[in-house]
């Protein structure tokens, strides 16, 4: 049977978060896809080989499906905020790949470097980057008038953050969950309001 990279990197990440790096071996890879471990070996030659091929696609993944600073578009208004930031939400929340990453990212990066600063990179500093340009942008058309763009992102995404790991740990209570982040975003947005009639 033949095997595309492509589907040994979904299968490894399949197995990566569930097993964890340390506990998987590239058998329970190849047992997995039902070949045998010298077929995987024709794509990669170790373990690592695979799993530094997994977080370099990773990477590129959460770039092209999430944004990043050079290709978010600066919201027009409040409500074009609002949408934005529940489409990126629902993406989070949904996409099959993002969860099983935010799983293993959680699970490695307190046993790997380089999983440890992609953590950081995902659950929080691309977020508030994100955001501080978005914040910055809505300044420069004079939609808020806001004093640090940085801190008023953080202090936006953070709730949402601690909202998503409750879901992560309970996604059962995904409705009321996603009630409870657009509550926070339209309280939000109304303190941004009264803030800019001062």
């Amino acid at each position: 049977m033949k095997i595309t990279k492509q589907e040994i990197l979904d299968t490894a990440l399949d197995v990566f978060a569930e097993r964890g790096y340390a506990s998987t071996i590239l058998k329970n890879i190849s047992d997995r896809l039902n070949v045998t471990k010298s077929a995987l070996y024709k794509h990669y030659e170790s373990k690592e080989a695979l799993w530094d091929a997994l977080i370099n696609h990773v990477e590129q993944y959460y770039r092209e499906n999430f944004g990043n600073t050079e290709s978010i578009v600066i919201p027009g208004s409040m409500d074009e905020l609002t949408e934005l930031t529940l489409r990126q939400l629902q993406f989070t929340m949904h996409d099959e790949t993002v969860r099983k990453v935010r799983k293993l990212l959680t699970m490695e990066q307190f046993r790997n470097e380089r999983v440890k600063a992609l953590a950081e990179k995902y659950f929080h500093s691309n977020i508030v980057s994100i955001y501080t340009t978005i914040f910055r942008g809505m300044a420069e058309k004079d939609l808020i008038q806001i004093g640090n763009p940085e801190l008023v992102a953080i202090e936006y995404t953070a709730p949402i953050s601690v909202m998503l790991q409750a879901y992560d740990r309970a996604p059962d209570r995904e409705s009321e969950i996603h009630h409870k982040i657009q509550e926070h975003i339209l309280f939000f947005i109304s303190v941004l309001q009264r803030e800019d009639e001062d």
